[in-house]
């Protein structure tokens, strides 16, 4: 950027993959990759407490939800609303309409949020709040609720704590497993001449805030949440299936704050954004996975924030404009 820092805020640079794919193995310190995304105050642990309390409280049960009711689908729609209004609104109020951490640790030093005809309203914050509740909370809700039919029905495979507890454990954390598969690919499929000009309202956002994370055409909203398709498959309980869902719409929520994690009396409380997806942001070209998988080590188009980084971008995609 001429004339301007490109970032206000990068964190130790180069960005590491898990060092589960590294060479030569270091296993304590995969261990403590793993242990530092689930234990105890992170993300992960508090979608994993919010969909256990949305089980139990704000849920149909499997006998009510074989028969499809206005009811218990109203359910799902009203607490997955209410939910990301809360985090998303929470997250935005705090970063930006009050700026309670100034620009402390925010990665891009324009300023946020942006006004212009590229919006709806010709305003960053209120197309990225119609596109996510309009559109991202519907999809999700309607994933979640024909989801709970299919498992209800015997159309999808049930399992429970009791009939298989080391799998039912288990299936938690290998959901971020397939969220790295999942998410690449589809990613790499909205790139494509194809399904761009769905993608291209989420690409609005070359600066991000935690509205801007679900803010998708419906269109793309239907890939990203199809991820469920896995429970067709896999044994599973509605729980997981609450939780799933609930990881892909708060993750995207968190990693998009724009800032690297919540900082309160000089010290961080809590992860949030990815400065690996806040340059795909930037660049769109790059990073189209995550940090827990290498699909773009393997494909080339990984983006470690190192000028080096830059240059073998730029020289990637001069090489593709020549073929």
């Amino acid at each position: 950027m001429s004339g301007r820092q490109e970032w206000n805020h990068t964190p130790e640079l180069p960005i590491a993959v898990s060092p589960l794919w590294q060479w030569p193995p270091k296993p304590l310190a995969a261990l403590k990759w793993y242990a530092d995304g689930w234990f105890f105050l992170t993300i992960n642990m508090g979608i994993l407490a919010l969909a256990f309390a949305s089980y139990a409280l704000l849920s149909p049960t499997l006998e009510q939800a074989a028969k499809v009711s206005i009811g218990w689908v109203a359910l799902i729609f009203v607490r997955n609303f209410v939910l990301i209004s809360l985090i998303a609104g929470g997250l935005h109020l705090w970063f930006h309409k009050y700026a309670l951490q100034g620009q402390d640790k925010k990665y891009d030093p324009r300023p946020f949020p942006r006004k212009g005809r590229m919006f709806t309203f010709e305003h960053q914050v209120l197309d990225n709040m119609v596109w996510t509740l309009a559109s991202g909370v519907t999809v999700w809700s309607g994933f979640e609720a024909l989801f709970w039919w299919l498992l209800a029905n015997g159309h999808a495979p049930v399992t429970t704590f009791t009939a298989t507890p080391v799998w039912f454990v288990a299936f938690f954390f290998l959901i971020p497993v397939w969220e790295s598969f999942y998410f690449y690919w589809i990613h790499r499929l909205l790139h494509t001449n194809a399904l761009y000009r769905f993608h291209a309202l989420h690409h609005r956002n070359t600066d991000i805030g935690p509205w801007s994370g679900l803010s998708m055409h419906p269109v793309e909203h239907l890939f990203y949440f199809g991820t469920v398709i896995i429970h067709l498959v896999l044994p599973t309980h509605p729980v997981h299936l609450i939780f799933h869902l609930m990881f892909y719409a708060i993750l995207a929520v968190t990693t998009h704050t724009g800032f690297e994690g919540l900082w309160f009396r000089n010290a961080k409380r809590i992860h949030l954004g990815m400065f690996h997806h806040q340059i795909h942001h930037r660049y769109f070209e790059v990073n189209y996975g995550n940090l827990d998988v290498p699909w773009d080590k393997l494909f080339g188009s990984f983006h470690d924030g190192t000028p080096e980084g830059k240059a073998r971008m730029r020289e990637r995609l001069a090489a593709r404009r020549r073929t």
